[in-house]
């Protein structure tokens, strides 16, 4: 049994292993860990081996984790892998955790379609997935009303100017993910949603996860020449401050789903009469009192929206040999089905007022 785990900033740590099946126990026998990691001295990589030797099978990637760190010593100088990456490395050999590489991915672009129906299906079509009707994929949104997406956990008085989204004649929508509200016009921001099994992040933290599922569109940021970095929990930044946040849903179903949303050219001015934001939550997000516009991918890549989503519609293509997919009609009628029975009604729009 082989599995691999790229440490995120670090190196490739490998694992090999047979399982020896008694009546009552499967333990593990036979370890070997190797990678192009570094390590001081050479007898820490033995003492790491040797504390998964005779383990069980079953143990979870924390589990075997923990026994790699109480096999260190103080003076073990590691550089490239981790006690968890070794951990994750091993539940990947035995078929409890994914890599990347184990999923067959769609990409799909919109359609175009209100942002209340663009909400519903990061459910609806993460339900499909979890039943087979359809392949994990990454989708990017495409819509055409404005709007305001809270998350599932803000108060609707506390976030919004009720004013504001009177005067715009915007929409609310709350998802089913956490995190902050997102100020939604046609062709300001880049919105995609990717559904995974968890099985994916098996063995990572919540924290660890965000960054480990937004690998992909870090790559795709550089190469439009933005400079990006991760900032936890779940910020995307650049030298000129926030671009962008994610936010998931973890389901019951063995599946879940991670979008993020990117600032490309955004009318702050209006921003702030429908959203309650702080003068410091301002700054953060990369604009000052006197900015009219928050457009950190405009701004950076000099680039057009369509051609930045071209750009990262083919680094995942590229990157996870994903095929292209579509939303049917069916799919939307559905989304919109479920809009009316949940997310266009009072109960959950106000369900924390």
């Amino acid at each position: 049994m082989h599995g691999e785990y790229k440490v995120p900033g670090g190196k490739l740590v490998v694992l090999d292993v047979e399982v020896d099946q008694t009546d009552s126990d499967a333990i593990l026998r036979d370890v070997q860990l190797s990678g192009d990691f570094f390590l001081e001295p050479d007898s820490a990589l033995t003492r790491m081996r040797d504390a998964l030797e005779g383990a069980p099978a079953d143990m979870s990637a924390a589990q075997a984790a923990q026994r790699v760190s109480e096999a260190l010593q103080p003076s073990d100088n590691l550089l490239g892998i981790t006690p968890e990456g070794v951990g994750i490395a091993l539940r990947r050999a035995l078929g409890k955790a994914l890599s990347w590489d184990d999923i067959d991915f769609d990409v799909i672009h919109g359609p175009v379609v209100p942002p209340m129906v663009n909400v519903a299906m990061d459910e609806t079509l993460a339900q499909d997935v979890a039943e087979g009707r359809r392949k994990p994929f990454m989708r990017i949104w495409e819509w055409d009303d404005p709007a305001v997406v809270i998350g599932s956990f803000q108060s609707y008085a506390n976030e919004l100017w009720q004013d504001g989204i009177d005067k715009y004649g915007i929409t609310v929508c709350r998802r089913i993910t956490g995190g902050g509200a997102m100020f939604m016009e046609a062709g300001n921001c880049v919105t995609y949603s990717l559904v995974v099994p968890t099985a994916l992040v098996d063995g990572l933290s919540f924290a660890q996860s965000y960054e480990f599922l937004d690998q992909w569109v870090m790559e795709a940021l550089e190469k439009v020449g933005v400079k990006a970095r991760y900032v936890p929990l779940n910020d995307i930044a650049s030298e000129e401050g926030k671009i962008g946040g994610a936010a998931q849903k973890r389901f019951a179903n063995g599946y879940m789903v991670h979008h993020v949303t990117m600032s490309y050219d955004i009318d702050a001015a209006k921003m702030l009469e429908v959203i309650r934001i702080g003068k410091e939550k301002i700054h953060d997000k990369g604009t000052r009192s006197a900015v009219k516009r928050v457009d950190p991918m405009r701004s950076q890549t000099g680039m057009a929206r369509e051609d930045i989503i071209d750009a990262f519609l083919g680094h995942f293509r590229d990157k996870y040999h994903a095929t292209d997919g579509e939303i049917t009609q069916h799919d939307i009628e559905i989304a919109e089905n479920r809009c009316r029975t949940k997310f266009a009604t009072h109960e959950w729009t106000y369900r924390l007022p």
